[in-house]
């Protein structure tokens, strides 16, 4: 049985951005034009080399703005306000998987890439809100990204959390290498499954999943 599995797991790590929320929503699409707005007038190329840059940081680096920061000494604070400015009322509440979090024993968290702000949006758009004891941002790993192993240890030394006892539910696979290595449970939301010796489960549902946990 899948519950079997996580009887040991007394701290539940869960994504924000295409994990809390499914991928057809295309939230994520809406930052992605303003990091592509906002990349082409820092560095004052067109738009196609911004979106091309966009996404090569991105792959490179784990996060866009740790590419400009790297590579251009780009200010973290007025690039994560400027593309987090949003329409958040496309994403529909979700009680159920409200109560199935509130269900998990042990302490629940979000770790976000994300602002705390955006974070704070999300969650209340999708009635989420007041379920987490934590939420973690790229603030709190001194702006290093998730999938850097460095940025999960500094946000679980805050939380005061065991990785050997925590969960990692994530939809981005890059992001679950460094809580597999650091003896978390590893879960792999996405659309599509993919092999790989740091994913231990997967599903495209995360409330049909919780709700074999609860």
């Amino acid at each position: 049985m899948v519950k079997s599995s996580f009887s040991h797991v007394r701290a539940w790590v869960f994504d924000l951005d295409n994990t809390l929320y499914p991928p057809n929503v295309a939230l994520f699409g809406q930052i992605e034009v303003l990091m592509t707005d906002y990349v082409s007038e820092a560095l004052k190329v067109d738009h196609v080399e911004a979106n091309r840059l966009r996404d090569h940081y991105w792959k490179s680096y784990g996060t866009t703005l740790a590419g400009l920061m790297a590579e251009h000494d780009i200010e973290p604070d007025p690039f994560l306000i400027a593309v987090h400015d949003i329409d958040f009322s496309v994403l529909p509440p979700a009680p159920e998987l409200a109560d199935l979090i509130r269900a998990l024993p042990g302490r629940k968290i979000v770790y976000t890439n994300g602002t705390a702000p955006y974070a704070r949006n999300v969650l209340a758009a999708r009635a989420l809100d007041g379920v987490f004891d934590a939420v973690y941002v790229v603030e709190h790993a001194g702006y290093r990204p998730k999938p850097e192993q460095a940025a999960f240890e500094a946000v679980f030394a805050l939380d005061k959390l065991p990785p050997a006892q925590g969960a990692m539910f994530e939809d981005d696979i890059r992001n679950l290498e460094a809580p597999h290595a650091m003896g978390m449970r590893t879960v792999h939301v996405a659309p599509e499954s993919e092999h790989h010796d740091h994913i231990h489960h997967h599903t495209s549902d995360l409330t049909a999943f919780l709700s074999q946990l609860v």
